[in-house]
């Protein structure tokens, strides 16, 4: 019930506004932007406003309506979402702030909110609300710039005023929704994702966040739209401390570990952008539904200037530029004037400029090839030049050349404001991404046709289909694991480790002859996490007199660095060969956003390269391998100056015994560290493991 409350929200048949005059002003904006069904103005205190008349109450509505925006204080707001729900009306958008982001009081009415709210969908609270340009419904509390479209993309954030500028920019983004999420205290990030993800006239989805509350939900959904093809372009804030918490003040979202957000838009195809210019530009590049099929560009300019900007940016951004065939070459030839250079990009020179026929015939010629799509650098002059329909005619011959040669295309400028509104608009209603500045649409392009390449490889790697773990925080003291009971744990779920004994400082002699010279001697204590700096590790010994006297320096050693340990237990193993590499691998818990796998340069390297790759878990072997080979030090592993090549296979199966563990004890697992794991060309081997739990 409550998911087809929320498509009445999105598809509102009717509306109501629940406040005094600026609510008047919201319905009134409402009819002028062409909204075609009922509206009511709800307002206990005057039969009309501005010229609305007036409901008097909730109760006297006609009908149970299908949105309704709230535009009273914290206390009213709470009382007229019961009485809606109590009407049966579909959704209701709440401006008040006062929630969950003031603190524990907050909190609490909050949940009387939601409680209140019951099946009816809730938006908000503190949030702006929500903008339907494929309705005309603006259930909003100020202007916005927006316009009624056929089709375009959705725009979900958590900043009332990033919604509110971006309806006001002059980028002519075709937007479908617009929705300012707030709180997230019941609708949010993932499920306004998946709902939309059914409205065909949504070609992309936009996500300015601060955080997620929904992390499983949220995957599901991104992983919704990588089947469907539809793309998600994120911009994430609260990367740098200050920001975290901000974005905590501001709406009470978790903005968790950035890295794992990293990890988490990897695996589901979701493009990370770095501000609002490009978060805008790869919206546009996505727009109008039609994407490349990879990232080879035919490029077009009327300069040698532009031309060389665009083989330099699209270098930059992994796009290809195919060479021109030789029968391109001799038809351009006899077009284009003698000093024109015959490469991709082409620069077709200002001689044919204002000829029709020229240009029809050297985009006919251009755009007969294997590229994936064409782009052209088209710069329009001030009015007041009178030159501006030679730049008309080039985009009408451009359109018509991409549709009668069934070419995905785009047109950017040199500069961002030399592609004026009128000719976006154009080029938008032929389908064609109408980007501003070659640097910002050449990134932006690039973006796109990365997600485009890399899709069904995500699809057919399976983790996207996977909706991460989000365990929840613990309380109490914690238990951490000795060396000996974390790598039982391990070797459990199939983890190699050494075949050693668990002895005593007293029948080390004896055991030695089980395990076998050389060997390792090591201190057993989970109060001896780090035991080379206690000095309870030593390596080759070699026969019995080796060990005796390691056992003498080693408990002399442990009593100096911690007195209060006692030296009881020892590990015998056997001493492992020399590995082609050493690796880490670790579990980090993030409490209510995921559990993730870190994979990376192991050993006494960790520090030193800094070199690791983030899955949340579940993950798959695929995704597995494919991060242990985009290491940096993955070289090690394969083959490296004619060494043997690891056994990827058992490296592959090793990690996954340590993924599998951690799936099965996500609920207590608080840290899990192997490092190193010893790589070989016939094996792998966990020489040290160490594992945190909590009290669940």
């Amino acid at each position: 019930m409550l998911r087809d409350n929320l498509k009445r929200l999105l598809a509102p048949r009717h509306l109501a506004f629940v406040g005094g005059r600026s609510m008047a002003r919201a319905l009134k904006r409402c009819a002028e932007g062409g909204y075609q069904g009922q509206m009511w103005l709800v307002n206990p205190q005057h039969d009309s406003l501005d010229g609305v008349p007036c409901v008097r109450s909730v109760g006297e509505l006609p009908c149970a309506p299908d949105a309704v925006f709230i535009a009273t204080n914290r206390e009213l707001t709470l009382t007229c979402v019961a009485e809606l729900a109590a009407k049966g009306a579909g959704g209701a958008i709440c401006y008040a702030s006062g929630f969950a982001e003031t603190g524990a009081e907050g909190q609490a009415l909050q949940q009387q909110l939601l409680e209140a709210a019951g099946d009816m969908a809730l938006l908000g609270p503190n949030c702006y609300g929500l903008l339907d340009y494929l309705h005309s419904a603006a259930l909003w509390p100020v202007a916005h710039g927006g316009k009624a479209v056929e089709k375009g993309v959705a725009v979900l954030t958590q900043s009332g005023n990033f919604a509110y500028n971006l309806s006001m920019s002059d980028r002519s983004l075709p937007v479908a929704y617009m929705a300012s999420v707030g709180n997230q205290a019941q609708i949010g990030i993932a499920e306004l994702m998946d709902a939309l993800l059914d409205e065909p006239r949504v070609t992309a989805i936009g996500l300015h966040l601060e955080g997620l509350k929904n992390v499983p939900g949220f995957a599901r959904a991104a992983h919704k739209a990588l089947e469907k093809g539809i793309p998600i372009i994120a911009l994430k804030t609260g990367v740098s401390q200050i920001g975290a918490e901000l974005a905590l003040s501001h709406t009470s979202s978790l903005s968790g570990s950035d890295a794992l957000y990293d990890s988490l838009f990897e695996r589901l195809g979701v493009i990370r952008v770095s501000g609002p210019v490009s978060f805008v530009e790869t919206l546009k590049a996505a727009a109008c539904g039609h994407l490349p099929k990879g990232g080879s560009l035919i490029a077009l300019a009327c300069s040698g200037g532009d031309a060389g900007l665009i083989a330099d940016y699209a270098e930059r951004n992994d796009l290809s530029l195919p060479k021109l065939d030789d029968g391109q070459v001799r038809e351009l030839a006899q077009v284009l004037p003698t000093y024109a250079n015959l490469v991709n990009p082409l620069d077709f020179t200002t001689a044919i400029w204002g000829d029709g026929a020229a240009l029809e015939r050297m985009l006919d010629s251009a755009l007969r090839t294997e590229a994936d799509a064409a782009m052209l650098v088209l710069d329009y002059p001030a009015e007041f030049t009178g030159e501006r329909k030679e730049c008309d005619l080039l985009l009408e011959l451009y359109c018509a050349a991409l549709k009668r040669h069934g070419k995905t295309g785009f047109v950017t400028s040199a500069l961002p404001e030399l592609l004026p509104a009128f000719a976006r608009e154009r080029l938008h209603a032929h389908g064609i991404a109408a980007l501003q500045g070659v640097e910002d649409g050449l990134a932006a392009w690039g973006r796109i046709a990365a997600y485009q390449g890399q899709r069904q490889a995500l699809l057919d790697l399976g983790e996207s289909a996977l909706p991460p773990l989000c365990p929840q925080a613990l309380q109490g003291e914690s238990e951490l694991l000795n060396e000996w009971q974390s790598k039982q744990a391990l070797q459990a779920f199939g983890l190699p480790v050494p075949k050693g004994v668990l002895s005593t400082p007293e029948q080390a002699l004896a055991n030695a002859q089980q395990v076998g010279y050389p060997l390792v001697l090591k201190a057993v204590s989970a109060q001896l996490p780090h035991k080379t700096e206690a000095g309870a590790v030593a390596l080759n010994l070699r026969d019995a007199q080796a060990l005796g006297a390691a056992l003498e320096q080693m408990r002399a050693r442990i009593g100096a660095y911690a007195p209060g340990v006692a030296f009881d237990q020892l590990l015998l193993e056997p001493m492992a060969s020399a590995p082609l590499a050493e690796l880490i691998v670790g579990i980090k818990r993030e409490n209510d956003f995921g559990l993730a796998l870190v994979i990376g340069a192991g050993g006494i390297l960790v520090e030193l390269l800094k070199d690791s790759k983030s899955l949340l878990l579940p993950t798959t072997d695929g995704a597995i391998r494919k991060a242990v080979l985009g290491l940096r030090s993955a070289a090690l592993l394969q083959g490296f100056r004619g060494r043997e090549a690891a056994d990827l296979e058992a490296l592959v199966a090793a990690i996954r015994a340590v993924a599998d563990y951690a799936c099965e004890n996500a609920a207590q697992l608080l840290e899990l560290d192997v490092n190193p794991l010893m790589v070989g060309a016939q094996g792998t081997t966990a020489v040290d493991a160490l594992i945190r739990l909590g009290q669940v």
